[in-house]
């Protein structure tokens, strides 16, 4: 498995027979093998995770599709603005929390997100892959106490199809915003799921977070791979 990080959290997993793009709204894109499937996954709308110029990317040269966030919706306004063709629109996919979706090379699961959108997690080759987009234990200081609580009762519920589960690789949150808060989210997926590399995300391009988090969780020092920068290449 061949893993780009291009920016923020957006990924390229190039798995053998297929490749699967993850989040792309910044960072350059590398050439992939002519003919390979390409399967674009876009977790919600924030500008962040989604731009439309990722439907440019079915140009005809190999087969494309699009596995998209709820509340990513071709509306009429929205197939004008993001310049979604009729042909390019039969390709896109929208999942909720609890969908499943069989591809002709890839199995894939979408869960609910305490943000917007959804999570995914996809089987391809036999290798199984999570990309947790804003899925998060999201806690700020100052927000209303209530607000926190729920926010970690919702995360704990939306993470329970994850208990148990053998993930290859998954692609999770380390947003040093949060201060020490930020690092319960990515600790609570690793102690629930049986994940055998982990790459951060969605830090800002404060990449030294990930040596904050291993200091405070030095269990998972040989599961955390550190994400140093923008175009890195990762080989498992």
């Amino acid at each position: 498995m061949r893993v780009t990080f291009l920016e923020h959290s957006g990924f390229l997993v190039e798995s053998g027979s297929a490749a699967l793009l993850f989040d792309w709204w910044k960072g350059e894109l590398p050439a992939i093998a002519p003919g390979v499937p390409l399967y674009v996954f876009a977790s919600h709308l924030h500008e962040d995770h989604f731009d439309p110029q990722i439907f440019s990317l079915d140009n005809g040269r190999r087969d494309v599709r699009f596995l998209l966030g709820h509340d990513i919706k071709p509306t009429p306004r929205n197939r004008e603005r993001w310049g979604l063709s009729p042909e390019t629109e039969e390709k896109c996919h929208n999942l909720q929390g609890g969908q499943t979706l069989s591809l002709p090379l890839a199995q894939v699961e979408a869960l609910s997100s305490t943000d917007e959108g959804v999570a995914f997690l996809i089987t391809v080759d036999g290798q199984t892959i999570f990309h947790a987009g804003d899925l998060n234990w999201w806690h700020w200081e100052g927000e209303d106490k209530a607000w926190n609580r729920n926010m970690e009762a919702n995360f704990k519920r939306y993470t329970e199809p994850l208990r148990g589960r053998n993930i290859d690789l998954a692609m999770l949150p380390l947003d040093p915003r949060l201060g020490n808060a930020g690092l319960w989210g990515p600790a609570y997926f690793l102690e629930t799921a049986n994940i055998r590399r982990c790459l951060p995300m969605h830090q800002w391009e404060d990449f030294g977070f990930t040596r904050k988090f291993l200091e405070n969780h030095p269990t998972f020092t040989d599961t955390v791979v550190p994400v140093e920068r923008n175009g890195q290449v990762f080989v498992f």
